[in-house]
């Protein structure tokens, strides 16, 4: 079971808003959705929580880029939202990696390997760069400036979408969401 929520930082205090992300496709659809929120550029998160398992914030200042943190990685990369959140920058992934050509081995024939012994390479490679660190990724200082440490963050549990909102000054306004 998943929640999300939008959190918007305005002149009055915080205003939530409950999201769908079924037609979120990547984070800067997130991003765009979150700014949409709050016409004035305010500050706006974006909480997201998988039930005993994962939460995540996105963090949308005006233009700025999207700042994340994810509670554990390899848990959010099994959900599709978690996904969204789980970019290459953020995994330490070169973007551009497998787009070499100068690393294509096109026919197996190049160095005198036979194809197994290049299959074999290959899914070896491929899981290496796939994996997807167990534990948190992302900016641990999100809400630092908002009052919740990074200490207090990374000790948060499965119901941090709570504990956040509870920190902000902001549960009454979150449950009218819930």
């Amino acid at each position: 079971m998943y929640f999300a929520a939008l959190l918007a930082r305005t002149e009055d205090g915080w205003k939530a808003s409950d999201t769908e992300l079924d037609d979120v496709e990547t984070l800067s659809d997130l991003a765009d959705l979150a700014r949409e929120s709050s016409p004035d550029e305010d500050t706006v998160l974006v909480l997201i929580e998988q039930e005993d398992a994962w939460f995540g914030v996105v963090r949308v200042d005006g233009e700025d880029d999207p700042r994340i943190y994810v509670s554990d990685a390899a848990a959010a990369a099994r959900s599709s939202y978690g996904e969204i959140l789980l970019t290459d920058e953020l995994l330490g992934r070169d973007p551009d990696d497998g787009d070499d050509l100068d690393a294509l081995d096109l026919d197996g024939t190049e160095d005198g390997e036979s194809d197994e012994a290049d299959e074999e390479a290959d899914d070896g490679a491929t899981a290496s760069a796939d994996a997807v660190p167990h534990g948190p990724v992302g900016d641990p200082q999100i809400l630092d400036d908002l009052g919740v440490s990074e200490k207090e963050l990374r000790l948060m549990s499965t119901e941090a979408v709570t504990e956040i909102a509870e920190s902000l000054g902001a549960s009454e306004t979150l449950e009218t969401v819930r």
